[in-house]
């Protein structure tokens, strides 16, 4: 069964892809505070997040390749 991508999980993960510091900062530097921040939280709290793992198919946490 696949997901249906709706508007809003493109606007909220563009959202966490280009706006959002602490998940920007994650994906740069794979350390420290906000890498750990996001890591842990962004599956039950954050719907940016979960709306960026839905749309690009990986964690707001992981770099870009």
């Amino acid at each position: 069964m696949k997901k249906t991508i709706t508007d809003t999980d493109r606007k909220l993960a563009e959202f966490c892809a280009k706006t959002c510091p602490g998940c920007k900062k994650a994906r740069k530097n794979q350390k420290g505070f906000f890498f750990w921040f996001v890591k842990f939280t962004e599956g039950g709290v954050c719907p940016a997040c979960k709306a960026y793992a839905k749309v690009y198919g990986r964690k707001a946490h992981e770099p870009i390749i």
